[in-house]
């Protein structure tokens, strides 16, 4: 019983929210990847990630669809579930998968079964501004929050393909007013996927909780990439931000490791992972 509490006073006690608002304050880069089953889980939150993502990647990665818009809740909750019995000290965020969260009300229930069913310990949900109501809605009601916006993966089909998004100079300035709002209604992380490094860094600056990037050059405040492209696993072709850590021989536990230290000392990630 409270084993949170037994745990806070440990070598390496659980990492919560505010233990990733303090990382963002001391600028110490935050280190995440994805994780959708206990094995993968325990090697990562042995390598030191701070934050792990039972994220909707996995209907890529896992179940071998073109996009993640075939993933359902009770996917993201069977991974979730599977993914938090491998974790000691990582914080788990869990994913909304696509037309999840439509209503208030629908983003409640199946938050609910993310943190409850799955243990998941905060929800991610795609959309800018677009979805501040939502954002407020759960927030008001205690469930932690990542709003995530730039390329939006859900809506790939809306978009046209997996493009970079913030270039022009009113897009970039949506996102930024998109993060603010966001941020104002309750969300505890804001991620920003695909966007050039000018745009990462200023949204970074101009916002209080953290900001994890995944493409978003190496301004931001933590990083994030999906387990399986760093291991070199994932079949066919791996984005442009994607770093295979397995050269060398490495191992998959000293693979993560040398992610980690990469991500902390700023190594990672270098100018061939960005975007201008």
């Amino acid at each position: 019983m409270y084993t949170h509490l037994q745990q806070r006073d440990s070598d390496k006690p659980p990492v919560t929210i505010s233990t990733l608002e303090k990382m963002k304050t001391e600028g110490t880069a935050i280190a995440c990847l994805t994780a959708y089953d206990a094995s993968f889980a325990n090697l990562v939150d042995e390598a030191g990630v701070d934050l792990v993502l039972a994220g909707d990647s996995l209907g890529m990665v896992i179940q071998g669809h073109p996009t993640t818009v075939p993933v359902t809740v009770d996917d993201v909750v069977y991974h979730c579930k599977a993914a938090a019995r491998g974790l000691t000290r990582s914080f788990l965020v869990g994913d909304l998968p696509f037309l999840s969260y439509t209503t208030p009300q629908e983003a409640m229930s199946n938050s609910r079964r993310l943190m409850q069913e799955g243990r998941a310990k905060m929800v991610k949900l795609e959309g800018g501004a677009m979805q501040v109501e939502i954002v407020e809605y759960l927030a008001s009601r205690d469930v932690p929050v990542c709003a995530h916006i730039g390329l939006k993966p859900q809506s790939v089909h809306k978009l046209g393909g997996f493009k970079i998004q913030g270039r022009d100079k009113a897009s970039a300035k949506q996102m930024l007013a998109d993060a603010k709002a966001l941020e104002s209604a309750g969300a505890d992380i804001v991620l920003l996927e695909c966007i050039p490094n000018e745009l990462g860094a200023k949204i970074t600056s101009e916002l209080k909780v953290p900001v994890i990037g995944i493409g978003a050059g190496p301004d931001v405040d933590g990083q994030i990439l999906v387990l399986y492209d760093i291991l070199n696993i994932t079949i066919g072709r791996k984005p442009r931000f994607a770093q295979d850590f397995t050269v060398g021989g490495r191992s998959p536990i000293d693979a993560v490791k040398a992610y980690v230290e990469a991500v902390r000392n700023g190594d990672y990630p270098a100018p061939e992972h960005c975007f201008s």
